[in-house]
Order: C-alpha cells, then sequence, then structure tokens
C-alpha cells in the first residue's frame, strides 16, 4: 500500500462575478505553473485537493462560480479546514460594475446563469440576476481579494493576477493603486484617498505628458508642502491601522489614491508609499491607467 504523505500545496480559488474575467484569471495560473479546473462544486473540494495532493500536485488553480449556488456557502468553511491542514490558500473574487457586467452580457448575447427567462423585460432580468448573484457571493467576495475588472484589460487582469499569487501568502501585502476619479473608483479599494486638491503638473507645458513615475514629476511634486503633507497623512493612516488589520488576520488591503486623470500626482504618491513601506512589508503597486496603456504581463 502506498502510505507516502500528502504533498504540500499551493490553491488559488478563483471565484466572482459572471462575466468579470474567471477564464482570463484562470489562463493566467496555468502560465504560472498551476493545474487548473474551472466549475468545480464545491462539495467536491476538499476529497479533489486530497486527490491531487496524493497525485503529488504543488499548484492547483480552481474556479467556482455562481452555477453552483446551492453549495457554495459550503466554501468558506472548507476553505479554513484546507488551512488547518497547511495549506496555502489564496482566494481571489474577481468583481465589475453592474453596468459593465450589462455591457458585456449584450455584446457577447451570453445568458447569465441566473437570468430568469420569463420575464419579458431581459435587461431589468439581467439586472436582476447580476444584483441576486451579488448577494450569493457575498460571503465569499468578504473573505477573497478583490480585482476590480471593470476597466482594466484581459493583459492587465493576468499581470494582477500573477502578482498575487508571488507575492507572500502568510502576511499581509499593501497593494497601492492609482487611477483617474474621471473613470471611476476601483470596486477592489479598502481605502481611498482622493488627492485632486494638490498642485497638478498638468499645467506645467514641460510636463504634461510625463507621468508621476519620472523624476522632472517627481521634483516638482516633492517641492510642494502639500505635496508632503499628503503623504506624511497617508502614512500615518496606514501605520495606524496595519498592526490591527494584520491581526484580523487579513491578506491583502488596496489602498487607492486618485487623482484627475491617473497620470501625475496619484502615480506619484503610489510609487512614494510603495517605496516607504516596502522595507516593511510586502508591497505591489498598481496603476491602472497607465498600465491600460502599457500592461505587463
Amino acid at each position: 500500500m502506498n502510505t507516502k504523505p500528502p504533498t504540500a500545496m499551493d490553491m488559488v480559488l478563483i471565484t466572482g462575478m459572471s462575466g468579470s474575467g474567471k477564464s482570463v484569471a484562470l489562463h493566467a495560473l496555468e502560465d504560472a505553473g498551476y493545474y487548473c479546473v474551472d466549475n468545480l462544486p464545491p462539495e467536491l473540494l476538499s476529497s479533489f485537493v486530497a486527490l491531487e495532493q496524493r497525485h503529488g500536485a504543488k499548484k492547483v488553480g480552481i474556479a467556482m462560480d455562481v452555477r453552483s449556488a446551492s453549495s457554495l456557502p459550503l466554501v468558506p468553511q472548507q476553505l479554513r479546514e484546507l488551512r488547518e491542514q497547511g495549506i496555502s490558500v489564496t482566494p481571489i473574487f474577481l468583481d465589475s460594475s453592474t453596468e459593465t457586467l450589462v455591457r458585456r452580457f449584450s455584446e457577447t448575447r451570453r445568458l447569465h446563469p441566473l437570468t430568469r427567462m420569463e420575464l419579458s423585460d431581459q435587461h431589468r432580468a439581467l439586472v436582476d440576476a447580476i444584483e441576486l448573484e451579488r448577494e450569493l457571493l457575498g460571503e465569499l467576495r468578504e473573505q477573497a481579494h478583490v480585482l476590480d475588472s471593470s476597466m482594466i484589460r484581459p493583459a492587465q487582469l493576468q499581470a494582477s493576477v500573477k502578482a498575487l499569487i508571488a507575492a507572500p501568502n502568510d502576511q499581509l501585502t499593501l497593494v497601492f493603486e492609482s487611477f483617474a476619479f474621471k473613470r471611476g473608483v476601483p470596486m477592489n479599494a479598502d481605502y481611498v484617498f482622493d488627492v485632486r486638491m494638490l498642485p497638478n503638473p498638468h499645467y506645467q507645458p514641460e510636463l504634461k505628458s510625463l507621468t508621476g513615475r519620472d523624476e522632472p514629476v517627481a521634483a516638482y511634486l516633492r517641492g510642494s508642502a502639500e505635496v508632503a503633507d499628503m503623504l506624511a497623512g497617508i502614512e500615518g493612516f496606514i501605520n495606524r491601522w496595519l498592526g490591527a488589520l494584520a491581526r484580523d488576520h487579513r491578506s491583502y488591503v488596496t489602498v487607492a489614491i486618485g487623482c484627475t486623470g491617473g497620470q501625475h500626482r496619484s502615480v506619484y504618491l503610489v510609487e512614494a508609499l510603495a517605496q516607504a513601506f516596502s522595507a516593511s512589508w510586502p508591497t505591489l503597486k498598481r496603476h491602472r491607467e497607465l498600465d491600460a496603456l502599457n500592461p505587463k504581463v
């Protein structure tokens, strides 16, 4: 009889809203060497993981969604049990705005899995289905790191997933993200800071085409007392609460910094914050608007 002990395993659970990019996220995991299974029924999660352990699998990616609605309430307890067995579990929840999801379903002419066909108003039926899905997935969302795919391209989503799974899973990771208010606030943000009141390099002709990652822009903003006060204030707030967040067993905390165009002020502050905290905490940084122009996979 084979008595080989189960192997240690890194498991990533992908869940989220229908149409939010779960297949794209699974492709990112496959690229990173994960064995992936889509739409695994929650009832089979524990036995599937045990089987893959016996086969010597080290990295497994699993996607679940609302097609298993009746058994989704089982998942949070299953994840706790898997962690108690020494399995590294990284839950990622993909979200998008209702407007974005309605557009995607309309463009592809796919039916939402919860759509009530008896309703004559199909737009209303789709919106109702999306809102019901949010309710059914609410507990899973609370326990996962949320990625907002509303305004990013598939290549950006893949890059974000790969960055998340590369971060340490045994301590809190800080995620700093810049964005443009004119394109909406990221749904994945735990904290949002508005820096639109700060001096804007956009109005300096020699800086307008540059970004907050360029030294001339950074030098301009470093010379502002208001920018220095804002940076110190955000650092102080984060430092004040990091210990409590870590004790609450949070895996990720996303701090979003927004300016008008997501090009200068917010980008500079994200770079400065990531540098300030990287010596003591695992940090990731994202620039939603800049990465849309030049995504890295």
